[in-house]
């Protein structure tokens, strides 16, 4: 039997919170978004919009945006910030398990999303199948830390963190999940947006390039 896959997100809390946190991100998170979408063209899919934060960013090279959000009070959101985007953006309120346009892509980009879902594995197959030969996939992306962060991460996810952030996981291995997925990773950089003391999870980020593999 195949199970239903569940076509929005219902969460007014996290759709509460993200917005303040989007408009009060740290100040090296908007060079890295602009620097993660730098050098895209064609036809985008963004998984996990939000509230459009990356929409401005997007070079005048790409001819559209499909955006995929499914919380409605976020997609709301973005779709306010589409219209205000330099290039054409199609707000599209559903999850990605459940987006199957069979349409292909010049390129996918993940922005703090593949935290969240419930199977990354899965969510990346279905994306890689999205891409059209030799097309990128972009990322920026929650990853685990190592020592003592990590062991807090381990327990913020099994506690608290993911019932409050919107199913976000902390100390997901994002980029290894991303190379078992048939993509090669061609760029990936650390980078830390909050000081190494501070006690938040996901101050360590991942931004990294990746291929799909013929």
């Amino acid at each position: 039997m195949t199970r239903a896959v569940a076509q929005t997100i219902n969460n007014p809390f996290f759709a509460r919170v993200w917005p303040v946190a989007a408009s009060h991100e740290a100040k090296a998170i908007p060079i890295l978004r602009r620097e993660n979408l730098v050098g895209l063209s064609g036809r985008v899919l963004e998984v996990g919009a939000g509230i459009g934060t990356n929409f401005a960013f997007y070079p005048p090279s790409v001819e559209q945006v499909v955006a995929i959000e499914p919380e409605p009070r976020l997609a709301a959101r973005a779709r306010v910030a589409a219209a205000a985007a330099p290039v054409p953006v199609d707000v599209i309120g559903e999850t990605v398990e459940a987006f199957g346009s069979g349409e292909q892509f010049d390129a996918v980009v993940c922005s703090f999303v593949l935290c969240s879902v419930r199977d990354p594995a899965a969510v990346l197959q279905q994306l890689r199948s999205q891409l059209l030969p030799g097309a990128e996939l972009r990322y920026l992306e929650h990853v685990a830390s190592a020592g003592a962060r990590g062991r807090w991460q381990r327990f913020l996810d099994a506690t608290v963190w993911p019932r409050f952030l919107g199913n976000c996981h902390s100390h997901r291995d994002t980029e290894r999940t991303i190379r078992d997925s048939a993509f090669e990773v061609e760029a990936s950089r650390r980078e830390w947006t909050l000081p190494v003391w501070s006690p938040i999870p996901v101050s360590e980020l991942a931004l990294g390039r990746a291929r799909k593999v013929l």
